[in-house]
Formats: structure tokens, sequence, C-alpha cells
């Protein structure tokens, strides 16, 4: 009809145009934007790889922690950072600058510890001072490695038995030995010690073949040498008296009292354990003179201790079966 109004046409939108318009964001995508947001999210969390080195990141942070190094600085008064909490502020160091880390803990740090400044590997300081941490280490195995070899020379010296018997080390150290032992000495035991170091003397000088005198030298040579032990010894206490002049009368009213202290025969006992340990002891020190230390310390036979004792073993045991076979054959010649 004239004069009536068309509803308007709906028109039907195309294919493009088909999604809702709530979807279309109003501004433009800042790409700038993301990819700082990215680096600086980037700079805030290690490196992809740490995934994998979880365990070792974990046991350092808890070496470092166990360590007692301060890892912030706290306030008078303030409660100390539980285990938990000093791995958590080592953490969050780590991860923000791994090079002050590395600067501040390495002498935490060991070698196993390295593998995760990997990522930072090519920076000066972090070759610097994983240089310190593996030159450190290998400095702390090899004094190992010469107490182990030195260690292994003391157990076949035992075995040997006179090295580390009390004639010898009485010669090797007069006044340890009278500090210990030699002052608690009755006479008798006195006597009978010359007695049987004069009885080994003829004894060895009876075994040289073809040697009629040979008792009577080895009898002077030990007198000899008792002369020399009781000459170092007298040399070696005036030394030590003279370095007690300058002590308190009250010390050395002291020490006169421990002088007449007379020890029981269990406490002697304790004594004599006492200088054996003390002697055993020097010789892993380095500090016996007499013992020439770079046949072992540089002897890669000593890098096996299973291998050295069992070898003494043999040696031992191959000594015993030459002196029964001596035996027998001087049972056979006397038949």
């Amino acid at each position: 009809m004239w004069g009536e109004i068309d509803p308007p046409v709906k028109t039907q939108p195309s294919s493009h145009e088909s999604e809702p318009e709530s979807e279309v964001p109003d501004k433009p995508v800042d790409f700038s934007r993301i990819c700082v947001q990215n680096r600086q999210k980037d700079t805030q969390q290690p490196p992809q790889d740490f995934q994998s080195e979880s365990s070792l990141v974990n046991a350092m942070l808890t070496d470092v922690a166990m360590s007692g190094s301060q890892v912030r600085s706290q306030q008078i008064g303030e409660a100390e950072l539980t285990l938990g909490e000093r791995r958590q502020e080592l953490l969050q160091q780590f991860r923000s600058r791994p090079l002050v880390f590395l600067e501040r803990y390495h002498a935490c740090l060991k070698p196993e510890h390295l593998p995760a400044f990997s990522h930072v590997s090519s920076d000066p300081r972090a070759q610097h001072y994983s240089k310190v941490v593996l030159t450190r280490a290998a400095g702390c195995t090899n004094r190992t490695r010469v107490r182990n070899h030195r260690y292994a020379a003391l157990r076949a010296l035992q075995k040997e038995g006179k090295y580390f018997s009390e004639d010898e080390m009485r010669r090797r150290e007069p006044l340890l030995y009278e500090q210990y032992i030699g002052q608690y000495l009755t006479d008798e035991e006195v006597i009978e010690r010359s007695q049987e170091a004069m009885s080994d003397g003829v004894e060895e000088g009876q075994g040289a073949p073809g040697s009629g005198t040979g008792g009577l030298a080895n009898l002077l040579l030990n007198s000899y040498q008792e002369r020399l032990i009781q000459n170092r010894l007298q040399e070696e206490q005036e030394r030590e008296d003279g370095a007690q002049e300058e002590e308190e009368d009250e010390e050395e009213d002291d020490d006169t009292q421990q002088k007449e202290w007379e020890p029981s025969d269990e406490e002697k006992a304790l004594l004599r354990e006492e200088f054996v340990s003390q002697m055993h002891q020097r010789f892993l020190d380095g500090k016996d003179k007499e013992f020439n230390y770079s046949e072992v310390d540089e002897n890669p036979d000593y890098d096996n201790l299973d291998i050295v004792n069992r070898d003494a073993e043999e040696k031992y045991f191959d000594e015993d079966d030459d002196d029964l076979q001596e035996e027998i054959e001087d049972d056979n010649m006397i038949e």
C-alpha cells in the first residue's frame, strides 16, 4: 500500500564478517612490548638446561647453605635463618646474579658444582673462579693421596716389625720416649733392656757367616748407639729446659709435682700406647727425619692400599718360608 514503510532488509553477512565483533581487538598488538617482556622474563629465570640440572643446583645450594657462610645481612637480635630460608635466599641470588654468586661463594664450591655455571662460562670472572675451585680441589686430592701412600707405608712397616719397634723408636725420638716411657722405668727394667740389647747384638753377630768377631762388633756398635741416644737425649732436654726458664714459679712447682707422680701399670700401658700413637702420627705428618718420603709420596705402587698390604703380607710369609727352609737344611746337615 502506498505510504507504508517497508521494513529494512537484513543483509546477510559475508563469510569474512561472520565472526563477532567482540573478538576483534580494539588496538593493534604491540609486538615490541611483548619482546621486551620476554627478555625481562629470561633475565629472571635460569636457562632451560637448568631444568635437567636441578639436582646439581640443589646439591650446590645445600652445600653452600650448610657451610655457614653469610647469605644476607641481618639485624642484631634477628632470628637466624633456617636451612630452608638460606637455600631460598641462595637460589634467588644464583638465579638473578650467577657471577656474583660464584665470586661470593667460590670457597664453598666443589668441582662437581661448576657445570651449574656453564651458561656464564665465557665470562673471564667465571673462568677465574672456576680455576680457583679446581686448583684448590686438586691440592686437597694430592694431600689425600700422599697421606694414603704414607698410611700404606706405615702398615707395611708395622708388619715388618723393626722400624716401629720400641728400640728403634727410642733411637729416633729419645726425648719423646723418655717423657712417655723412660722416666717411669724401674732400675730392673733399665738393666733388662740393656741386657736384651747386648744379647741381640751378640746374636746378630753370630748370624754373620765367616765372621768370628761379629758378636763383639755388634756389641760395641750397640754400646756406641746407646751413647749417641743418651747424648741426644741430654741435648734435647737442655733445649727444652731452656725454653721453660721463662715460665712462672707456680708452673715450675707443678712440673716438680708431675715428676714425682708414679703411674700404675695400667697407666704405664696407656702411656706406651700414646707414645706409639705419637710416633705413627709423626710418620704420617712427614716429621720422621730418617725416612725418605720421596720413595712413598710419589710412588704409584702405593695407590692401592689392598695391593700394598697384600704384598707386604706375602713378603712377610716368604721370609718365614725362607727361614723355615734354612732350618730344614740345617737339620739335614746335622743328621
